[in-house]
């Protein structure tokens, strides 16, 4: 898909009902998401639609077909709120199509605007490899690693990894 036919606005608590079977799909196959799999529709809402400075975005098409949706804010509070984290999901008929990278691209210029320093994601599990080949070819790093710290359903305890992408260049 091209960024043409993509539609990003701020996602509002009337959004989740269309939001939560995207996020349903990914967290209860719990292969990239360390949420717990038993997350209710409530529960679900209240981690995805978390009050500001947390921001969600929706994701569709130019008909309105929800494709994807992503969450960014300060990765931690106080001193630590000048670095951004983000976290996407694409509804899995939209995959492969560009809706991940059109998503993560939008996240940096929003962090930007907003002010971040940098952008760190603190557990990218280390077998969501298309997810890491997007980040590393949009510029982020692997600055760490927990150990065995995501339960993959099919590849038991492998690592989760921690990313990084300085904001403060060119």
């Amino acid at each position: 898909m091209t960024s043409a036919e993509l539609r990003f606005r701020p996602a509002e608590a009337a959004d989740w009902p269309a939001i939560w079977p995207v996020f349903q799909q990914v967290v209860t196959a719990a292969d990239t998401y360390p949420y717990d799999p038993a997350t209710d529709f409530a529960g679900g809402r209240e981690i995805w639609l978390a009050p500001p400075p947390d921001r969600a975005w929706l994701v569709t098409d130019t008909d309105g077909t929800v494709l994807g949706t992503y969450k960014t804010g300060p990765n931690r509070a106080g001193p630590g709120a000048h670095v951004a984290t983000a976290s996407y999901m694409v509804a899995a008929a939209a995959r492969g199509r560009g809706v991940g990278r059109a998503m993560v691209l939008h996240s940096i210029e929003q962090s930007r605007a907003g002010g971040f320093r940098g952008i760190q994601f603190n557990a990218v599990a280390a077998t969501n490899t298309s997810a890491i080949k997007l980040y590393e070819d949009l510029g982020f790093r692997v600055i760490g690693a927990v150990p065995g710290g995501f339960r993959h359903p099919q590849q038991g305890f492998v690592d989760l990894l921690i990313m990084y992408l300085d904001l403060t260049g060119d």
